[in-house]
């Protein structure tokens, strides 16, 4: 039997402190034809440092002197559900979203389910386009800061940090073990629950069922050690603070008191609260969030 979502609703508010999110392949976005226009949505793959096939789904064009906006989905996300931004965007941009190692149409490996690994597999990433702006939700925001710490890469002109923990006050809650278990006593009810508890605009419920079946792909214990729940908070801060490139922290009230004091200790940095939304806010106000990062592009063009 499924966990109740109102249960559950707590995961998606406190988990994602720690880590995040959910998982899917085959979801499928709905987006406004007349809106998004015909766009054609090109699948292509790479290889990962231990040989991993790691699928990129890409549109769009760009010239010499407009970025790659470069999308990174949560825990266990399908880049798909970037789709309202891949085709509304394409239009004006060249445009990426990956599927990490286990997710989506990438290939499910026997290892490399670790922050180390993953931020590699990001680097390979950004090193396809000459220059990237990276927009990362959840547990790709943390994986990205690894990245980013560990090679300050140059294509990266701009990074925005979506509805995820940057290390500032207030600690997290001690959620992250008791959804483990959850996970280990009844995996599709916690899921359930849990892709549920992140949108605050209705989801079908195919789209439901595909996200948890596409979470389901990768083996259990592999999603539990992406959790890196052995890294203390304060090298979340001490890496965005040494940042040097712009930074947009794009937040739901979960993390407004966080955006406060990021924005306190960092001036340069942009805040922007999506107070009617859930954790995935791109899905649930996507061309708030879609004119959001055409914003943010153009400013650094200025």
């Amino acid at each position: 039997m499924y966990l109740s979502s109102r249960r559950y609703g707590w995961i998606a508010r406190s988990l994602c402190l720690l880590v995040p999110l959910l998982a899917a392949a085959g979801f499928l976005c709905q987006v406004n034809a007349a809106e998004a226009g015909e766009i054609t949505l090109n699948h292509v793959r790479f290889s990962a440092s231990d040989g991993a096939s790691l699928h990129v789904i890409e549109t769009g064009s760009a010239t010499l002197d407009q970025p790659v906006i470069a999308f990174l989905p949560g825990w266990c996300m399908p880049a798909a559900l970037w789709e309202p931004q891949l085709r509304v965007l394409g239009q004006k941009y060249r445009v990426a979203a990956f599927d990490p190692r286990g997710q989506g149409e990438s290939d499910v490996p026997q290892g490399g389910y670790n922050i180390t690994q993953r931020a590699d597999d990001i680097a390979r990433f950004v090193e396809r386009y000459p220059k990237v702006i990276l927009v990362a939700w959840s547990l790709a925001a943390l994986e990205s800061l690894e990245t980013l710490d560990r090679d300050a890469n140059a294509r990266v002109a701009g990074l925005v940090i979506v509805d995820s923990s940057v290390g500032e006050g207030p600690d997290p809650a001690p959620s992250g073990a008791g959804f483990v278990d959850d996970l280990r006593k009844d995996r599709a009810g916690a899921l359930n629950a849990f892709v549920r508890a992140i949108f605050r605009q209705p989801r079908s419920e195919t789209e439901i069922h595909n996200l948890v079946q596409g979470a389901m792909r990768l083996p259990l214990e592999a999603s539990i050690s992406l959790f890196p729940s052995k890294v203390p908070r304060s090298h979340w801060k001490d890496i965005v603070l040494k940042l040097r490139m712009p930074l947009l922290y794009v937040v739901t009230p979960q993390f407004a008191e966080q955006a406060r004091l990021l924005k306190q200790d960092r001036p340069s940095t942009r805040i922007e609260l999506f107070e009617r939304a859930g954790h995935a806010l791109f899905a649930d106000e996507p061309e708030r969030f879609n004119a959001l990062i055409q914003d943010f592009i153009t400013s650094l063009q200025r």
